[in-house]
């Protein structure tokens, strides 16, 4: 891949997608194919089948997905399993039908069983039950796992699949109801600093309300108040946390410089658990994060955990080993990443 080569970056204006064009123009790649939903709709098979027939990329790195936080994983399960079946399938087939030289597949760590051991390495996979918030989801990201694995292994095509532990950063979606949790917290708690300090214009510009009365009311549905911010749960669970640039860099790294078989040894019987974790491989507890971002905003107020609303996983922390062992390792670590994204959601809003 050298930077004339024709590149496809699928879901370009999302978290992931955005971040990897940013990187892939910053290094100079100039022949950037995009196209947004409304240009072509990535779940239908014939407008896929005729994007890649016209436009015949040489490379292809699927971003695009579904995707949401526990609350919109739990309630959307439907969508969730469908629209990223849908999506993986059209692209990936395409991909192999258009001869495409390299496609890398982006899926998520929750692919992982509910009690893997910790740190989760790439073996764990389909060792035992999935998280249920998230498992159409993740089933979902486990069969374009197994798409890449199968394509490479009867049609020797070159698509790898790599997992991103939780990301964050530019672009990231801010929505109350259908956000992660750490876009999640970061907005909840600026909008309860805005209401502490009465800067209700502030608040009436964020959420595009005409009415102070009503955007309180609303605010209050989400558990946010001048002196309190609900959080789901204990507060106990840990995640980790990924800068998304970092994430960006990583995918490019393996673009240049791994390909599927450097995914498994060759004295494996079964070619299986070829995907790449992609993560920092360290972890925060949701109680240390929310205490995190709210010294960095500067609210004062405090914070009530809803144990009635689900934790999640209690842990779930990546082994980063195989990528590290490759030559990438991350370089934001989570404070400096909040006050990076902090910064540009204030500007950006």
């Amino acid at each position: 891949m050298d930077t004339s080569s024709k590149i496809y970056v699928a879901g370009h204006r999302g978290l992931v997608g955005s971040a990897i064009l940013k990187v892939l123009k910053q290094k100079g790649y100039t022949n950037l194919v995009t196209r947004t939903h409304n240009e072509l709709d990535l779940a239908n098979q014939i407008e896929v089948s005729n994007f890649f027939k016209i436009e015949k990329p040489e490379y292809v790195i699927l971003a695009a997905a579904k995707v949401g936080g526990i609350m919109a994983n739990n309630t959307y399960r439907a969508d969730f399993i469908y629209e990223n079946l849908m999506i993986q399938s059209n692209v990936i087939h395409q991909s192999y039908l258009n001869g495409v030289k390299k496609l890398l597949f982006l899926g998520s760590t929750c692919i992982y069983p509910k009690n893997a051991p910790q740190p989760i390495n790439e073996e764990s996979l389909l060792t035992s039950p999935l998280e249920y918030t998230n498992e159409p989801y993740a089933i979902a990201k486990i069969a374009g796992i197994k798409m890449c694995e199968s394509y490479n292994l009867q049609y020797n095509t070159n698509f790898i699949s790599v997992m991103p532990t939780n990301l964050y950063g530019p672009n990231d979606n801010f929505d109350l109801e259908k956000s992660h949790v750490l876009p999640a917290l970061i907005r909840k708690i600026h909008l309860a600093k805005l209401l502490s300090e009465h800067k209700y214009d502030e608040v009436l510009a964020d959420l595009e309300f005409t009415s102070i009365d009503e955007t309180k009311k609303y605010l209050l549905q989400k558990g946010v108040t001048a002196s309190s911010v609900e959080i789901w749960g204990t507060g106990k669970p840990k995640r980790e946390f990924l800068w998304s640039e970092d994430m960006a860099e990583a995918c490019f790294f393996i673009m240049k410089n791994i390909d599927f078989k450097d995914t498994y040894s060759p004295s494996q019987k079964e070619i299986i658990n070829t995907h790449i974790n992609i993560g920092s491989g360290k972890d925060i507890s949701i109680k240390d994060l929310a205490e995190t971002i709210k010294r960095i905003i500067g609210y004062k107020g405090t914070f009530i955990y809803n144990s009635k609303k689900p934790d999640g996983t209690l842990k779930k922390l990546t082994d980063v080993s195989k990528i590290n062992s490759k030559g990438w390792k991350h370089k934001i670590e989570i404070e400096q990443g909040i006050e990076k994204l902090y910064n540009w959601y204030t500007s950006y809003k």
